[in-house]
């Protein structure tokens, strides 16, 4: 009987002990998501994540994923171009379609994770892959990310591949020697999608 008892009283302590540490994890605040280190000018990308507020209304304001496509579903609004725009030019969109169904709505989009920005390092590098940045990259830097050159890799002769707005495919050359050296070889800064190969 004491055996039984005993029993009992240990599986009551347990069950508070248990009970008490889930309410302290539900409590438990969740850690605030900063904001990306973005300009004004950013371009939204797809996969980027953004949080959209709109004043005073909490069932429309929301993180939002940007889909493959580059639209973000909201309600009443259903599916909004997002890639493409800067954030503000989002936030102008959204306010315009808002203004349909409510008073002057105060909207403000912000990007929370930069998901879009990436680009391509090919050729005589240590560590050729497909680097995802959250900032401003230049074509040095990059190549730093990508571990340096290989042994016979030919720095002089480099060619960034970028699209343009019409789709088409330009060739950019870059001299890795005249960029480190005093020849005044401009350190491009890249952008997305654009691929890096070292012969």
């Amino acid at each position: 009987m004491v055996l039984k008892c005993f029993v009992v009283a240990i599986a009551l302590l347990a069950g508070l002990v248990g009970s008490a540490s889930a309410q302290q994890a539900a409590v438990r605040p969740q850690p605030a998501t900063t904001p990306a280190p973005v300009g004004p000018d950013y371009v939204i990308g797809p996969e980027d994540l953004l949080l959209v507020s709109v004043w005073k209304n909490e069932t429309l304001s929301r993180q939002l994923p940007v889909r493959p496509d580059g639209k973000i579903s909201m309600p009443l609004l259903h599916d909004i171009q997002a890639a493409g725009l800067t954030p503000l030019q989002l936030r102008d969109k959204i306010a315009t379609a808002l203004a349909e169904y409510m008073p002057s709505p105060e909207v403000s989009v912000t990007v929370l994770d930069v998901r879009s920005y990436r680009v391509s390092v090919l050729g005589e590098v240590q560590r050729p892959g497909v680097l995802q940045l959250k900032a401003p990259t230049t074509v040095l830097e990059a190549l730093a990310m990508a571990g340096g050159f290989r042994d016979f890799a030919s720095p002089s002769k480099i060619v960034i591949f970028r699209k343009d707005e019409a789709g088409q495919t330009r060739r950019l050359r870059f001299n890795y020697n005249r960029a480190v050296g005093n020849a005044g070889e401009e350190n491009l800064s890249l952008r997305s999608g654009d691929v890096v190969v070292v012969p």
